[in-house]
């Protein structure tokens, strides 16, 4: 298999990132979730299914994920979509066709009997109160000797988003305690509720796919577009994609400090190294070398437009010219034509006047 090519950042700040001070060979648990990389035949079948299903309305779609698992790391190679519905008056009423869904993993267990359940997706673009139920029903559907739960991954199908696609989860058990006055005493109860987790996710392909996406995006390329519009628009999307994760940041530290969201110390720590990794700004060289080569990037786009510019008033003016000497000519032949026809008419009127004159005689 191919190595994955494109990385979810947003799993950066729950993932840790400093691996300097990780130890060599940290042992993974069979229950982990390492990543999740979803193959493109995935997002090509979640697409299709959002457009036949429920484009242009609120509602979204909802599939069965397939593949394998081998140590914490779940690829996710097919999927199949199932017939889902919920109520948007009351989030607790959902529908999901069980029967449907044993059919379809009976069939497919006949095409490819590695593959297996692995988890679900959801066209989002945010979880629902809904998913955590779903998750609870689709693990019936895990073979018993899996260890590895299933994962939830939402796939944004609208077309204005820059980011990679894809956004991996996995159920986590959180343990709240809370103590409670009762005799003058003070009794802990504790409690435990699942919620989600942050999983990063991967687009990878094997072989066959990358020639088959490579086919498709053959007849989706544009020859006009050109080498310098395609790298501006790459460095917008990148842009466009840090902001989304700043503001996303910036909304988590805000959130904690008023209270409404528990503090992570390993996101923090992962915000705080990402920090420490910026440059320093405020130094007279950088400074000076950054406006050298702005200076020259603009020149250079400057005198580019300045070229085009004379290129297209020259066509113009040999167009023109072609036009006036093309009219020109055109011109001299009517009148070359009007002049053999004037002189045609006389002739025929001198004979006439001839024969007439003859007749009068005779």
């Amino acid at each position: 298999r191919c190595p994955p090519t494109m990385v979810d950042q947003s799993a950066v700040a729950a993932s840790p990132t400093d691996q300097s001070n990780a130890p060599p060979s940290a042992p993974v648990s069979p229950n982990d979730v390492v990543d999740v990389t979803v193959h493109p035949l995935v997002l090509l079948s979640a697409a299709d299914h959002y457009h036949r299903v429920a484009r242009g309305t609120r509602k979204r779609a909802v599939g069965v994920l397939l593949g394998t698992v081998s140590r914490g790391r779940v690829d996710a190679t097919n999927s199949f979509a199932v017939p889902f519905e919920e109520d948007s008056k009351n989030p607790a009423v959902f529908y999901l066709d069980h029967n449907f869904l044993e059919n379809m993993l009976h069939m497919f267990r006949k095409i490819n009997a590695k593959e297996r359940v692995v988890g679900f997706y959801s066209t989002g673009p945010q979880i629902r109160p809904n998913d955590l139920r779903i998750h609870a029903l689709l693990k019936r559907f895990v073979p018993p000797e899996t260890t590895t739960p299933p994962v939830f991954v939402i796939i944004d199908v609208r077309p204005d988003r820059e980011s990679i696609p894809t956004t991996a989860y996995r159920v986590v058990e959180e343990v709240d305690s809370t103590s409670s006055a009762s005799g003058g005493g003070g009794a802990k109860t504790t409690e435990v509720h699942s919620t989600f987790a942050h999983v990063p996710s991967l687009i990878g392909a094997e072989e066959p796919e990358e020639i088959g996406v490579e086919h498709l995006l053959r007849d989706i390329n544009d020859p006009t577009v050109s080498t310098v519009t395609s790298l501006i628009k790459a460095k917008m999307s990148g842009l466009s994609a840090l902001t989304e994760k700043l503001v996303e940041m910036k909304d988590y530290l805000e959130a904690v400090v008023e209270g409404r969201m528990k503090a992570n110390q390993e996101i923090v720590a992962n915000m705080q190294t990402i920090l420490n990794l910026l440059p320093n700004l405020n130094v007279d060289e950088l400074v000076k070398s950054m406006l050298i080569k702005t200076n020259d990037m603009h020149m250079v786009i400057y005198l580019s437009a300045l070229i085009r510019s004379v290129i297209a008033l020259h066509d113009l003016v040999n167009n023109k010219i072609k036009y006036n000497l093309e009219g020109s000519e055109e011109v001299e032949d009517k009148k070359a034509v009007a002049d053999k026809g004037g002189k045609d008419g006389k002739g025929e009127e001198e004979k006439k006047e001839d024969d007439g004159e003859k007749k009068e005689k005779n």
